[in-house]
Parts: structure tokens; sequence; C-alpha cells
């Protein structure tokens, strides 16, 4: 064997590069183990133990000290299906950013193209801006798009005679730096959250991933993501300026006959109304005081002959706006009407506000109000125990309706506590321009009030008491600590240059990582020793070189995701694992091999020789397919469909490595010290030895037989449809434990009512774990729309548990995972998988094709590939609801379906370098002679390597966890039908278009 000294040299040069990277992961353990000791397991204990040793040397080689937390980054990155966390994926709303690059974000024709725009976006791949582009033009063909882009912020490079494109170029543009921008500052807030090992990246068309490991607090993360930070500093009006123009609101609603009275009150009229009165005298400091027209409503409700809830009807009626919006009047001790000073001119209920924003978009109230006025909510209640908030009048003096100081004169934020009352604040300092407008603003603003808000929501209104120099502000606003702290960490960041919203979540508990991360090892564990044992008894002393050879895959496997920084999820494992069945395939391709020409007469050493020698070209067409197989998934895939690929791809490389070059090594080494090598026993040396298949002549069976599955799977399909994903269909999923068996029945009936729908219910593992998955306010991108949703899974499940839970365990312990998917990104995975299905088979082809010189090869391969994906589809619609396994059509699903036609190439592959070397040999017999002869060649290799591969998916099947059991179901179905396949599918339809078959065959 040539160049044995640098195949050593490099051998060694990566087992040390290896033993390097893995060194971190073993050194962070054993420092977990000893926290874990010192802090008898307190969580509270562990984290402040972790945290004081982060700066702390722990690892020490010398020439370079690692602390705890360089060590903690440079080991293997597990995933959050592993250890428990958060990923999102983020859309920057492009849509929101083209209409506010323009001079009227309202104008009629932006907001068509706009719309237009949106809807062509769904079924095409063009970008928005250039979409955008298309539909404004079409809509308005003498129209310029410049008439809409010449602002101040754009003037240097739109004019009114810059043409539509050149105004696009500019709007891309802007669009292209805004996703740069947005990643920054989401970088930023995420390393100022204190994540260890956060991973953010870009995905193109606006999107960004996020992960973030070991996250127990999802809704902070949410408010800390999508907040703009779109700070504003407003001047106000006082109440007593507004309320007139609210009295004639309310008489024009009267005048309309609208009766706008909110659902809940008309259910207990008094009960709301005094609760109105004490959050009104809550925030204005006079408990006695009660407001004017609830203290005439409470006297009509007291009379003998009425009922309540017919008195506040009528009130409604005669009262339209001040039904839903308490205004701001009260009397005062000498029973007098009174305006609350400052700039608060109502109160409603959280659940009425949206009917009061209804109200004053109405062109014809709009007309009654100064045109000049802005109505902002607060972003929280007075106080904790108030469900109102409080409705600010804001005044707008600048001509573009732009804030006279807003967030990018903020320099630095920081999270302090109040001089008198020790509530946290954020304290704000300002640069010289934004601090000379502050003290322009403060002066002028003496005895009034300055709403400071927040992503158009009013965090506090102080009064100005005198002129502010310096640029020093802060924001109260009944603040938690770790409130106060991530919104000063988002006005450092600085604010999104467009709103950004989560369109994909996934939430998994730490719970359930811990018992991913215990399935997976007993899969692995598992599916080596059976590995090791069949190897081992199958093919004896050469059997143990390819068990070394497997250890060694293992170990630079683990060592290159270490040093590449790669992440390791469930799937990957699955992918390693897999990886350990497909690396005997190179070991088994050479043994059998080796062992026909031992039974030719040669010497061990030059049947050794000739035995890598003639396998060497099955092994680099088949693990080249595996490789094209892997880009493809590792393009199109997305979360564990990429951490698949990415230990796919790994696997395959650190294969030929140690399965062909390493385990070569050592049978030289055995054979340079005279030791026997055997390559079987008795047994294995006869099994195959006397079977002999007619394929060729039974190839209309295999036609009919295949058939009929299908057929019967169009049927299945027909009646009952397939079992669709989240990931699919768009929605969300929710997997709860609960403390009993229950019914998936009772459960659906239970949500149904809460969820405008019947939610899909399936029981997952155990009869007390349950996926629920529902597409209720799957449109809503309000950042507390999960705490929503999780509310009312709660409300329903609570009377099916035996002991129920509060809710605060119920959402942090019984919900162990949560997945979201937007409606768009469903459609762009469904697109994606085609996509990626159709790409591997062009270029399974085109490799054939290039390999074989000959198209009838190229169309076998490819109708095998999709003769598997459809016998897979149609025994997913057949046991659809037969077996006990969640047969879902997800995004584990589809790289399954890649995984198989992997399979299917490989076996392919093999048979046909087998066809091709014995037509070259075989001149003078037919060609179905020769084809049958050579197919039966490759049985003993077809099989093992089959048996093998199947051995792993059983183990982990039984042993790898739910999570991916639907998975492993779909490779098993495929693992059998693709060595099917190819021996009794690609080759006969060689034959059947291929004429004289070896006619043009590629001679080796």
């Amino acid at each position: 064997m040539q160049s044995k000294g640098a195949i050593k040299f490099l051998a060694i040069l990566v087992t040390i590069i290896c033993l390097f990277q893995l060194s971190f992961t073993w050194v962070t353990l054993r420092v977990e183990k000893k926290a874990h000791a010192a802090t008898n397991g307190n969580p509270d204990a562990y984290k402040a133990y972790i945290d004081s040793i982060s700066p702390l040397t722990v690892y020490n080689l010398g020439v370079k000290q690692y602390t705890y937390q360089e060590c903690k980054e440079r080991e293997i990155n597990l995933g959050l299906d592993l250890k428990g966390g958060m990923n999102v994926t983020m859309e920057i709303s492009i849509t929101d950013l083209i209409r506010n690059l323009s001079n009227n974000p309202n104008d009629p024709m932006l907001l068509k193209a706009l719309e237009d725009a949106n809807q062509a976006k769904r079924t095409s791949q063009k970008g928005l801006v250039q979409l955008f582009g298309e539909a404004f033009e079409k809509n308005n063909p003498n129209a310029k798009l410049a008439a809409l882009y010449s602002t101040m912020d754009l003037q240097n490079r739109v004019n009114f005679n810059s043409t539509n494109q050149d105004v696009l170029k500019v709007i891309q543009g802007e669009a292209d730096a805004a996703i740069s921008r947005t990643y920054n500052i989401l970088r930023t807030r995420i390393d100022k959250f204190g994540v260890a090992q956060p991973n953010i990246q870009q995905l193109g068309g606006g999107r960004i991933l996020i992960e973030l490991p070991g996250v127990k607090e999802p809704d902070r993360v949410r408010k800390l993501l999508q907040g703009t930070a779109q700070l504003e500093f407003w001047e106000t009006y006082d109440n007593a300026e507004i309320f007139p123009k609210l009295e004639e609101v309310n008489k024009k609603l009267v005048a309309l006959d609208t009766p706008i009275g909110s659902d809940s009150l008309l259910t207990d009229s008094t009960a709301v109304t005094d609760s109105s009165a004490t959050a009104v005298a809550e925030a204005d400091t006079g408990a006695n005081k009660k407001p004017a027209l609830l203290s005439k409503l409470n006297s009509d409700t007291s009379a003998k002959d009425t009922s309540a809830q017919a008195q506040f009807a009528k009130f409604s009626k005669e009262n339209p706006l001040f039904a839903v919006l308490t205004p701001a009047i009260f009397n005062n001790a000498q029973n007098q009407s009174e305006y609350r000073k400052g700039p608060v001119v109502g109160y409603a209920a959280i659940k009425d506000t949206g009917k009061v924003n209804a109200i004053f978009q109405r062109p014809e109230i709009k007309n009654i109000l100064p045109r000049d006025l802005r109505l902002l909510w607060t972003a929280k209640p007075p106080t904790k125990e108030s469900k109102f908030l409080e409705l600010i009048a804001i005044r707008v003096k600048s001509r573009d309706g732009k804030a006279p100081l807003d967030g990018a004169a903020i320099t630095d934020a920081t999270q302090e506590f109040g001089q008198f009352n020790s509530a946290p604040e954020i304290s704000m300092s300002m640069n010289p321009e934004g601090a000379k407008t502050w003290k322009r603003l403060t002066g002028e603003n003496i005895g009034k009030s300055i709403a400071i808000v927040l992503d158009n929501y009013v965090y506090s209104y102080p009064n100005v008491q005198g002129e502010i120099a310096g640029g020093r502000s802060s924001i109260t606003g009944n603040f938690e600590i770790s409130e106060a702290q991530d919104l000063a960490n988002i006005l450092k960041a600085g604010k999104l240059p467009a709103p950004a919203h989560i369109v994909e979540e996934a939430i998994v508990g730490p719970s359930l990582g811990d018992e991913a991360i215990q399935n997976s090892w007993i899969s692995f564990a598992g599916a080596f020793v059976v590995i090791l044992l069949f190897m081992g008894f199958y093919y004896m002393r050469a059997g143990w070189v390819a068990n070394l050879a497997l250890f060694a895959n293992i170990f630079f496997i683990m060592g290159v995701l270490a040093s590449l920084g790669a992440v390791l999820t469930l799937p990957g494992i699955a992918g390693i694992v897999l990886t350990i069945g497909l690396s005997v395939d190179a070991n088994i391709l050479i043994f059998e091999r080796v062992r026909e020409e031992l039974r030719a007469g040669k010497g061990i050493r030059l049947a050794i020789s000739d035995g890598f020698k003639h396998a060497m070209p099955s092994i680099l067409d088949s693990n080249f397919t595996l490789l094209i197989l892997g880009i493809v998934l590792y393009i199109f895939g997305s979360g564990p469909v990429q951490g698949f690929a990415t230990t796919l791809v790994i696997g395959v490389l650190t294969s030929l490595f140690s399965a062909v070059l390493l385990s070569r090594i050592v049978f030289e080494s055995l054979l340079d010290k005279n030791k026997p090598i055997s390559f079987g026993n008795n047994f294995s040396n006869n099994v195959y030895k006397n079977i002999h298949f007619n394929f060729v002549d039974n190839r209309k069976k295999y036609y009919i037989f295949s058939s009929l599955i299908i057929i019967g799977g169009i049927v299945a399909f027909s009646m009952k449809g397939l079992n669709y994903g989240v990931d699919f269909e768009g929605g969300r999923t929710y997997t709860i434990q609960m403390d009993k068996s229950v019914s998936t029945e009772d459960i659906r009936m239970a949500l149904a009512p809460l969820l405008e729908d019947a939610p899909e219910v399936k029981s997952v593992g155990t009869v007390d774990r349950f996926k629920i998955t529902t597409a209720y306010l799957i449109h809503d991108t309000a950042s507390n729309v999960e705490n929503v949703i999780i509310d009312k899974l709660y409300t329903g499940l609570k009377p099916l548990y035996q002991t129920a839970p509060d809710f605060e365990k119920f959402k942090s312990v019984d919900v162990i995972s949560s997945q979201k998917v937007g409606p768009t990104i469903a459609d762009d995975i469904k697109k994606s998988a085609v996509w990626a299905v159709l790409i591997s088979c062009a270029l399974m082809f085109g490799y054939i094709f290039i390999r074989f010189k000959k198209w009838q090869y190229g169309l076998g391969a490819v109708v095998a590939l999709f003769h598997d994906v459809l016998i897979v589809l149609s025994f997913f619609a057949i046991l659809n609801g037969v077996i006990p396994i969640a047969l879902e059509i997800d995004q584990h699903f589809i790289a399954a379906i890649l995984t198989v036609m992997g399979y299917t190439m490989t076996e392919s592959v093999v048979v046909f370098d087998r066809i091709r070397e014995y037509l070259g040999h075989h001149h003078t017999a037919p060609d179905e002679v020769v084809i049958n002869e050579a197919l039966n060649a490759t049985l003993s290799r077809t099989i093992n390597t089959t048996l093998t591969v199947f051995f792993v998916l059983i183990v982990i099947f039984i042993f790898g966890g739910e999570v991916i059991r639907s998975f492993i179901f779909a490779l098993l179905i495929g693992r059998i039908i693709g060595t099917y396949s190819s021996l009794c599918i690609s080759t006969p339809i060689v034959i059947d278009f291929g004429g004289k078959a070896n006619a043009g065959v590629a001679k080796k």
C-alpha cells in the first residue's frame, strides 16, 4: 500500500486535534459535576456557583489557560432537543419597512401595491421589493415611485427624476441593510441576556434563526426579541382640553345608533362599575373620588324594580363611548364634577381596548377629534391588581408626524432604582443633540406632562417641574427588575429598523431534554453493541478490524463536531447512529470481495489487495451519492433536518477515512507480522453459497406487487388522507404531561369551545402525555398570544386532572414542549421539501449517467427513487390511525425520505457496478443470464449491509424515544424497500428500456 506513512501521520494528527477539542467537554462535565455535588441539586445555588467560577481558570495546559466560560464555549454544543431551551425563527417585516420609508405610509396606491405583492409572494420565489415594484407599475402605469419616496432621509438617493427601478434599488438596499442591522441588534440583545452558547444566523428571505439553550422564561425572550425599541418623547394634551371632544364623539355615536357596550359588562354591570371606580381612584390618589358617569349608573342600578343588566344596557345605548371608556372626570368633595389633571383622558378594561380603538378609527369620529391628537394606551395597568389601562392624549406638533425626540438620541440605558420608592426604573443618557432637544422640550412644557412612549405604548408621563439640562432622563412604570433590565438592554442595543415577528418557535422543557439524552445514549449504545457482535461473529478477525475502524469513526465524528462548533441534535444523534450502520458498509463490500478472491484461489495478501481495489469504485460511488444527499438536506432543510445532514456529511467523510484507509493500515500491519486473518467461519462462508434467484424473469411480478401497494396507498389517502404535521399545515403544538390517563376525545371536547375549533389531540408515548395541535390565533403576532393560548389550555384541561396544578406549574412543568409554525413558514417548508426531492433525483440521475455512460441506468435509478418514495407514502397512508405511532408528514419525514433515497442509490450503484463488471467480462452469455449472475453475486453484501442498518434502526426504534419514532419507522420501511427496489425494480427498468443491456456500457 502506497503512502502508508502519510496516512499514519494524518491519523495521528486528526486524533490529537479531536482529543484536544473533546477535552473541553470533559473539563466542563467535571466542573459541573462538582457544582451539583456542592449545591445539593439546588438550581439557584447551582447557577450562583457556576456564575462565580465562570471567569476562573479550570483547564491549564501550561502554554495556555482556559476559564470555565471559555471551556463552555468550546464544548460539544448540544441542541435544544437534548438540553431544553427555545428556538425561534424571526421574520423582518419588509412590508412595514417599505411603508415607513415613504413620505405617505397610508397612500392608497402604496397600500394596494403592497397588498398585491404580499398576495403574489405566497406563490412566487421573487423578493417582496421586486413584487411590490411590479404590482405598483401594473396598478399605476403612469405613476412614479419617486413621488412617494422623495423624503429627507432619502434625499441624496431619490429625487423626482428617479426612475421606478432606481427607487426599487434604493428600497432593496434599505431592506438588505435593515436585515443586517436587525441581525446585529438581536445578537447584541441576546449577548446581554446572558445565555450560554446562543446560536443566531441569517437564513435568507429576511429571516433570522435564534437558538437559546437552557432558557426557562420564553415570555421574557419573546418581548426581548420582538420589541422594536421605538422610543419617543411626546408633548401631551390636558384632559380638560380633550373631554369636550369625547362628549361630541359619544353624541355622534348615539346619533349613528351604534351599540358598543362591553360584553363582559353586560353580564355583571354593577361589579364592573365598582372596579372601574376603584381603578380610577387608584390612579388618581383620591380614594374618595368616583367617576361622575359611573355614580349616575350606580344610582340608576339601585332601582328596586329594574335589573342592573337592563340599566347598564340603557346606559350603554345612551353613552356608547363611555360604556367602554370611563372618562377621567370625578365628583369632588362638594359633589361637583372635576377633571383629572394631566394627559389621562379615560380608562378601559384591557379586553375593551380593541373596541375603543375601533371607535376612534372610524372616519366620522376622526373628523371630530383634533388633527394633531394621537391616543395611546399605557403599557401596563396602574397597579398589579387592576385590569384597566389608561388612555393618554398625545399632541403631534410636527408636520411629518414624528416625535420631537426619539431613541436615536439615547447613548446609554441602565436599570436603576428610584430615589424615593426604590422601584426599578430605566435611567437614560442622551447625545449632545438629544440633550439640547430635551432641554428645550422640558423648558417649553413646565407644569405639563411629557409622555415617554416605547413601541406605541406609554410607559410613563411625568409632569415637568422645570427645565432639564444635561441629557438625563428616566422611565418609570411599575417594572419588575428583570423587565427593567431587559428594556434597558433593548434601548442600549438600539431600535430595530423594521418590526420583526416570530414566525416559527419551538420550546423544549429540560425534563424532555434529559429524557431525550437518556433515550439517545441507550439507542446509541444498543446499536453499537449490535454492530460489534454481528461483525465480530460473521467476519471473525476481519470483523474486529472493522469494529476498530468503527470506534475510530465515531471518535472522529465527535471531534469534528466539536471542532466546527456544530450543534448536536436528536436527529443528529440519529444520523451518527445511522452512520454506524453505513460505515460498516464499506468494510462489508471489501470483505465480500476479499472472500471472492480467496475462493478464486488467491493468497491472503493478494486477496486483500485485490478486494480493496475491486470494492473501491462501489464504495466511492455509494458514498458520493450519500454526500450529495447530505448537501441537499443541509441546503433545503432547517433545524432538525440540518442537524441530521451535518452529522451525515461528516459521517460519510470520516467513514471513508477510517473504514477504507485505517482498516487497510491495520490489515497491512497484521500481514507484516504474519498474523492469521480470517474473513468468516463455516456458517458465514456458506450461507449464500447455493442461493440463486431469477430476478430478471420475475420482474413483472415485482411490478405488480409494487403497484398493488401504491394503489392501496392511493385508496387509503383518498379515504383518510395523510397526517400532516404542524410544519406543513402551520399552527401550534403543545406537548402536555398530565397526572392520569385521559382519553384524547375528552381533551378534544374540553378544548374545542375555547380554541374556536376542535384541536388535534394525540397520545404520545405514554397514556398521560398528549400532543395538542391547533391553528388558533396563528396569524396573531402579539407578544402575549402564547400566554393567551396556554391560559385557555389550562382552563380546558384543569377539570381533567386528578390533582389540578396551579397555572404557573402547568405552564412551566406540565407544558413540556411547544412549537409554532406560521403559515408562511409552513408553505416554505413544503416548497423546500418538493425541491429537495426533485433536485436529489436530478443530481442522482446526472451522477449515474456520468458514471455509467448510459441513460437507462440513470432512468432505472430515478424510477427506483420515486418507487421508494411512493411506497413509503403508501404505508404511511395505509397505517395512519392503525398502529399506535404518530405517522406525521413533517420535516423529519422529509429527512427520512431523502435518506431512503440515499439508501436506494447506494444499493443501486453497487448493483450497477457489479452488472457493468459482469457484462464487461461475459460477452457470449445472454444479457439476462449475466445480469442474474451479477445480482446474485451482490446478495451477500446487499443483505448483510441491510441487516446491519436494520438492526441499528430496530434498536433506535425501541429505545430512541417517541420524538423520532415516526422518523425511524419511515427509515425501516425505506431500508427494506430500498434493498428490494435495487434488485427488483431499478435493474429490470434498465433491461426493459435498454435493448441490448451491454451496449454502450462504460468498461472499467
